[in-house]
């Protein structure tokens, strides 16, 4: 197995999308996660002004929950930790994407727009395997040997 967290730093780079909320009331929402390219230990979020989870961390950060179920990059997490807002306009220019562009009419400019950001304390983690011929050899040799296939490991990561 290889370094857990490494692994999952790799993955949540591959995520396109997963569900965010706050923990006090588990409403999630959809959401891109981006890492910034020194890996800071932080997941961020190009989010608008007017969502909820916006307006939940104006004042202070909150205790959140981020979850990925994600085939391609084959990672499956419930991650927790504080959103907070920043506002950081060289972060911002760092994470910005066209992805982001398409919501948010003024681009960067646009009042609108607020970086959300997730420090992890805890993940609990399922690491498969993408690679779709190691998933038919596994299953293959399941059904040859009666062994149970190989599909990847489970982690529990602290932060």
């Amino acid at each position: 197995m290889s370094d857990a967290k490494a692994d999952f730093w790799d993955r949540v780079d591959d995520v396109q999308a997963g569900m965010l909320g706050l923990t006090e009331n588990g409403k999630l929402v959809p959401m891109s996660p981006t890492l910034r390219k020194d890996r800071d230990g932080k997941i961020w979020f190009i989010a608008a002004a007017g969502e909820e989870l916006v307006k939940n961390t104006t004042s202070a950060n909150q205790p959140a929950r981020f979850v990925i179920a994600d085939a391609k990059s084959g990672l499956y997490a419930n991650i927790e930790g504080k959103l907070e807002q920043v506002q950081d306009a060289a972060i911002l220019d760092e994470l910005w994407s066209f992805v982001a562009a398409a919501w948010f009419e003024d681009g960067k400019e646009d009042e609108d727009v607020r970086l959300l950001c997730l420090t992890p304390t805890i993940a609990g983690c399922w690491f498969s395997t993408t690679n779709p011929l190691k998933f038919f050899y596994e299953i293959g040799k399941a059904n040859v040997t009666g062994a149970e296939p190989d599909q990847g490991y489970q982690a529990d990561l602290t932060f």
